[in-house]
């Protein structure tokens, strides 16, 4: 079996990185006096997302490939690494509802439902902590193996014709 020694450090720093976004959306007043643009701003998260796919994928190239490496290897090396964040979500999402900013579901709900986007059931069965957890799990892989592909197809080694 392959290394996977540096997907998983990446994907405790991507998890850091995701604890440490939310205690600036917090500090920032986007889960509270401006929880209605939160929604908009937490997007910024993808250049930080990105940013560590990259820095990933770059070392896994100089360190496991010696400075070689295909798309196929990078991209399996992402898919790699987003497996890992997406176990390590429900606990990322635990800390971050339950310590970093507690009630958030709360004055989310509260929110959507004053503005008269859905009802109180609706937005009940969206925001809650087994719903973001799940979310957090799926949204790992499919934008992991997404951002994985992407970088991989640029960080590839160009010189290289055969693919296996």
């Amino acid at each position: 079996m392959k290394n996977y020694a540096l997907e998983l450090k990446w994907a405790i720093n991507f998890s850091i990185a995701s604890l440490l976004w939310m205690i600036l959306e917090k500090t920032l007043g986007w889960h509270d006096q401006y929880l209605a643009k939160q929604m908009l701003y937490t997007n910024l998260f993808a250049f930080v997302a990105i940013a560590i796919f990259v820095f990933a994928l770059l070392e896994k190239k100089k360190k496991d490939y010696n400075g070689v490496i295909t798309w196929k290897q990078g991209f399996i090396s992402g898919m790699i690494l987003s497996f890992i964040i997406a176990v390590f979500s429900p606990l990322v999402n635990y800390i971050t509802y339950t310590y970093i900013t507690p009630g958030y579901f709360d004055k989310m709900i509260n929110l959507i439902v004053s503005e008269k986007k859905q009802t109180i059931e609706q937005v009940t069965a969206l925001y809650n902590m087994k719903s973001f957890i799940f979310q957090g799990i799926s949204n790992s892989m499919s934008m992991g193996v997404t951002f994985g592909a992407i970088v991989a197809y640029f960080i590839k080694t160009k010189t290289i014709t055969n693919e296996k």
